[in-house]
Parts: structure tokens; C-alpha cells; sequence
């Protein structure tokens, strides 16, 4: 692409789409959420009404309705909880993935240590912008 009137065009085209995307988006987001508000009254109002009537599912002629217990656990003391996972060998208790900016850092920092089964993805991406 050598031709300066078509890397315009084309970034006037790609500006164009972007903000119809925008556009379209907001609106979704705005409806969606209005939506989304209606559906966490009813959602309480079945927890309610289980609540009162000592059930945990109900049954109706337009579907079933159940409530369940989500628990979720986190800390706020990492350096203790690092140390509770050492002393019990317990590393399944933390979730199996790669810190990328941390891991970007690290290698950058030590190219000559790179650690076993460690894959790689790069790809290079376009941004636009307006002027």
C-alpha cells in the first residue's frame, strides 16, 4: 500500500465503522442494562418467595424457578496465603494461568532463563486513530 489516498480511505472507513459500533453499542448497553435491572427484581422476588415458602425450586406451567448457594472465597493477605499453600503443598488451590505482564517483565528482564512448555503467541495488531 504505497498509495497515501487509499491508507486515507481507508482510515476514514475504519473511523466510520468504529463509530457506528459505538453508537450501536451504547444503545444495546443502555437497553441491556434497564433489562438487566428487571431481571434482578424478579430474581429477588423468587428468592423472596422461596425464602417464604421454605423451597428451594418451584415448578410452574412456564418453567422452573431454583435458588442455589454460590460461594466464593478469596483473600486479602496474599504473603499468608502464599505461605499456607507452601507449608500445606496445596497449589491446586490457585488457578493455573500466567500473569502475561508479569511473565512479558520477567523475560525481558532474564532472556537466557526460559522456563519449560512455555508457548509464545505474538501477532501484530492495528489501532487507529483520529487526528
Amino acid at each position: 500500500m504505497t498509495n497515501s489516498g487509499t491508507a486515507e480511505q481507508l482510515t476514514k472507513v475504519y473511523l466510520k465503522i468504529k463509530d457506528k459500533r459505538s453508537e450501536l453499542s451504547a444503545a444495546f448497553k443502555e437497553e441491556d442494562g434497564k433489562l438487566s435491572e428487571q431481571i434482578d427484581k424478579v430474581k429477588k422476588a423468587i428468592l423472596e418467595y422461596c425464602k417464604e415458602q421454605g423451597v428451594d425450586s418451584v415448578k410452574t406451567s412456564a418453567g422452573m424457578s431454583y435458588r442455589s448457594a454460590k460461594t466464593r472465597y478469596w483473600t486479602s493477605d496474599w504473603s499468608h496465603m502464599h505461605e499456607f499453600i507452601l507449608e500445606h503443598e496445596a497449589p491446586e488451590l490457585l488457578d493455573k494461568r500466567l500473569n502475561q505482564a508479569n511473565m512479558k517483565q520477567f523475560l525481558e528482564e532474564n532472556p537466557a532463563l526460559v522456563p519449560k512448555g512455555l508457548n509464545v503467541d505474538s501477532e501484530y495488531m492495528v489501532s487507529v486513530r483520529r487526528k
